[in-house]
């Protein structure tokens, strides 16, 4: 294969979880650094499991991390006729051939291998051979399809990630490759089958032209079949890398059982596309000792090359760091919508964009995710509830004339931050008072918290009417 051609295929069973989100980062970079396609293939084939709901958010998720696709995507159930059309040729060929065994002549012929202490596995019993006779066909029952696994020899690769995997053909068997429909599934596979995993995805990446496979390295054990299926096919192989899983805090697998592990739920908890991007490109990738780049560097750095062998270790306050550094160097203007987008979700609705942009600015220093600068910015537009702790400390008698005396001179000034802090100093100095004294105050009672920003600054965010109403009880 002269072009390289890579593919991200998630199952719609669920949402695009953070595994399958670094593959297709690591599949879409690759085919970026070498001028490729990269392609979208949504494995649809477990009919009960999968939803529309589900693809939806694939795509979504997909957008959001701005992983463009060249081609599709493909819904493998919209490929049926293809699956059923290749099995034929295989039965024809005799690289495949049905078998009408019962799932409780299955049960029996496991049970009675585990009685022999031998290893669990389909004993060839409708497998065709020369001079074999095979049962007769039984009544009522609706065959498998499964494929005639070469029985000798080994499976070998040269794996992109973990060098050269040899696997004997002894340790698999002839798997099935297309069984019957289950309920619901729907006229056309009623007639003609669904494929299983290893089959579809072989027929698929053949005939998309698949030079190189990303994925995680749950699959090495699959890929011995789906190597011989290639070559039964008389199909290129395309190369592949099985990338190690992430591990949880927990030490255990991330999955979709376990942990947040939505892309989405990110997305909703504030995080920027750019800064997960980069987070999930260095778990289980490196370019020297690089922690924080671009999405166009890594394109520009990702051949293949340098993808760890053992497992990554998710860790949220690592990410919380990268992403505040995404965040501090956020235009302002986008950050507006984001918090917009935020504060709508919390039933605060601002329209003032220009105002959300001058209060990202603001406080965007202080702030790990979107959702905390949102908790910053939402006081200007929610009363605030200062705890008596705070009032206490801060709201003494000591301080009551002079805040009162500043909020008579905020009635009438210029509202702008030079004259704010111009009203704030002759305040200070007719009281004889010192910054440290007037503004945790001031802070308490306007913001609800004794620690802020430039507090000249703050102010100049809120409407006048509301710092004066703020102020009014002392």
């Amino acid at each position: 294969m002269s072009q390289v051609r890579t593919r991200i295929a998630p199952s719609p069973t669920g949402y695009l979880h953070l595994g399958t989100a670094r593959t297709a980062l690591y599949s879409w970079a690759y085919a970026r650094h070498h001028g490729g396609s990269f392609v979208l293939r949504i494995e649809d084939t477990d009919v009960a499991r999968s939803t529309q709901e589900a693809v939806e958010q694939i795509l979504d998720a997909m957008a959001w991390l701005g992983l463009d696709f060249d081609e599709g995507p493909f819904f493998q159930m919209q490929r049926l006729a293809r699956y059923h059309e290749v099995v034929e040729q295989m039965i024809a060929a005799g690289t495949a051939y049905r078998c009408w065994c019962t799932p409780e002549e299955l049960d029996a012929m496991r049970e009675a291998q585990r009685a022999r202490g031998e290893k669990t596995r389909y004993d060839g019993r409708w497998r065709p051979a020369s001079g074999k006779r095979l049962p007769p066909v039984p009544a009522g029952v609706q065959p498998v399809v499964r494929f005639a696994n070469p029985p000798h020899g080994l499976v070998s690769w040269d794996d992109l990630v973990k060098g050269p995997i040899s696997i004997s053909n002894e340790e698999i068997d002839d798997l099935i490759i297309l069984r019957p429909a289950p309920a619901g599934a729907g006229d056309e596979a009623a007639a003609l089958g669904v494929p299983t995993y290893n089959f579809a995805v072989v027929v698929d990446d053949w005939d998309m032209g698949i030079s190189h496979v990303f994925r995680g390295d749950e699959h090495i054990n699959n890929t011995p079949w789906q190597i011989n299926i290639f070559r039964a096919l008389g199909a290129p192989l395309p190369r592949f890398g099985h990338c190690p899983i992430i591990l949880g805090d927990d030490g255990q697998k991330l999955s979709k059982r376990r942990g947040a592990v939505s892309v989405t739920s990110y997305r909703d908890a504030g995080y920027l596309p750019e800064a997960m991007l980069n987070y999930l490109a260095r778990l289980g990738w490196s370019h020297g000792d690089e922690e924080l780049f671009t999405l166009q560097q890594m394109v520009q750095w990702f051949d293949g090359s340098h993808l760890a062998k053992s497992p990554a270790q998710w860790d949220p306050a690592k990410l919380a760091w990268v992403n505040a550094h995404y965040v501090k160097l956020a235009d302002d203007a986008r950050l507006a919508g984001l918090v917009q987008q935020q504060l709508s979700g919390r039933n605060v609705d601002v329209a003032d964009l220009e105002l959300l942009a001058r209060a990202s600015a603001l406080f965007k220093d202080r702030c790990s995710t979107v959702a905390e600068l949102a908790d910053w910015v939402e006081m200007i537009f929610v009363p605030v509830a200062p705890s008596e702790t705070d009032l206490a400390a801060h709201v003494t008698g000591g301080v009551r004339p002079a805040l009162r005396s500043l909020r008579d001179r905020l009635a009438t000034i210029d509202w702008d931050k030079p004259t704010i802090a111009a009203a704030l100093k002759e305040t200070l100095a007719a009281h004889q008072l010192k910054m440290p004294q007037l503004a945790p105050a001031l802070r308490v009672l306007v913001c609800g918290r004794a620690q802020t920003p430039s507090i000249d600054a703050v102010l100049a965010l809120f409407p006048r009417a509301t710092v004066l109403a703020r102020l009014q009880h002392l």
